[in-house]
């Protein structure tokens, strides 16, 4: 249980690219890297404008002299610092996640991306290749897969509770715009625009969340072919889609559905995950995150709580409060930061990092450029059957 006392021995000196005055995901990323204080804000290019960013970076406490007009500046400033950062964040728009993070990377800095890492799989591939030389870690902030329910369904899976797994039906599908709200809303509009979102829009920005999910719950199911369609029912938005259903077969005999929308009108996430097996399911819905749903065959349904006695060991080690009060994305996404911490510190010791440790690495972030692709590749010729390339 987390009850204050250090994983790492001191703080790593941070910086962020984008994430400024307004920001919801750079909120998010600040609030989970110095809830537990395993990160210090020492310098921020935050702000395409400069003089905005300096003024939100001196709110936030950052130097003047370390608050940059551009990433380039920050990057090459901090390389040159006896104390410069040791780790970036890329907070920033999808087209400009590859060369940020290679150019960090170059500087021995280590990465904390959004997702997708990249817009496509050769270049995820180099980035992951090059950290590897550098013994440099790639966090991707897959932020939902560090609660202690994910925890808890990847052990019953592992214990054999469920049988062999069958099914895996996966969802994120929300309604928020089911109309042209990009138009009036200049952060929703690049995620609609092919120059900086890139090949897809629900499909690369919502569903490679429960496909990580699901990969975190089951990581030894293998994608051996898929079929897509995707739609722009907000025609506007065309030829990025904003509703998609994914069919997925895998090795070994087991069958996936992914539908991802950005226009299901009413629903606010619906963000769930169900995995269904030879002798019971598992199912969880981010809008009820505590929460993990267990039915076995011929038995009343159970719901696992988190903070339990009766939960896994690894579903339990980073409980924060107990079991009975709630935690939500905050505490995921603080998880997260804490265990990009570990590994960082193990990098910068030269020393492996612990077998046990979970995150959202390089390899991640290839994997779910590599279903975005293969996704894409089979909706544009017509919603084919493609073999997992």
């Amino acid at each position: 249980m987390i009850d204050g006392t250090r994983k790492t021995i001191r703080a790593l000196r941070w910086g962020m690219v984008g994430g400024g005055r307004g920001s919801q995901i750079g909120y998010i990323h600040r609030s989970a890297a110095l809830r537990d204080r395993y990160f210090d804000l020492k310098a921020g290019a935050l702000d395409l404008d400069a003089a905005r960013g300096a003024a939100f970076a001196a709110d936030l406490g950052v130097e003047r002299d370390r608050t940059y007009p551009d990433w380039r500046a920050m990057i090459a400033a901090e390389a040159a610092r006896e104390d410069g950062i040791e780790v970036i964040t890329v907070a920033t728009p999808n087209n400009t996640h590859y060369e940020i993070s290679k150019a960090a990377l170059q500087a021995g800095m280590h990465v904390i991306c959004e997702k997708p890492l990249c817009f496509t799989t050769a270049e995820a591939k180099e980035l992951q290749a090059l950290a590897k030389a550098r013994g440099r870690v790639i966090g991707v902030t897959y932020g939902y897969s560090c609660y202690q329910t994910i925890e808890e369904a990847r052990a019953l899976v592992a214990s054999g509770a469920l049988g062999k797994v069958r099914l895996v039906n996966l969802q994120f599908a929300h309604g928020f715009h089911s109309a042209p709200v990009e138009e009036e809303n200049p952060a929703i509009k690049w995620r609609v625009d092919p120059k900086f979102a890139g090949p897809s829009y629900v499909l690369g920005d919502l569903a490679t969340h429960p496909l990580y999910l699901s990969e975190v719950i089951c990581p030894d199911l293998r994608i051996r072919r898929l079929m897509c369609a995707r739609q722009s029912f907000v025609a506007s938005r065309a030829p990025l889609e904003d509703n998609a259903v994914t069919l997925m077969e895998y090795e070994g005999g087991a069958f996936g559905t992914v539908w991802t929308s950005a226009v299901n009108a009413g629903a606010m996430h619906s963000q769930k995950v169900r995995i269904v097996g030879e002798k019971a399911s598992i199912e969880w819905w981010d809008e009820f995150p505590n929460q993990l749903r267990y039915e076995v065959q011929g038995e009343p349904p159970r719901i696992l709580d988190r903070g339990m006695d009766y939960l896994n060991p690894a579903a339990r080690a980073d409980d924060r409060i107990g079991g009975g009060h709630p935690e939500g994305l905050f505490e995921s996404w603080a998880t997260m930061y804490e265990r990009f911490a570990r590994a960082i510190e193990a990098a910068n010791e030269g020393r492996a990092p612990d077998p046990a440790l979970r995150y959202p690495d390089a390899a991640a972030g290839v994997a779910g450029v590599r279903w975005v692709e293969n996704c894409v590749r089979s909706a544009d010729a017509g919603g084919i059957w493609v073999d997992y390339a």
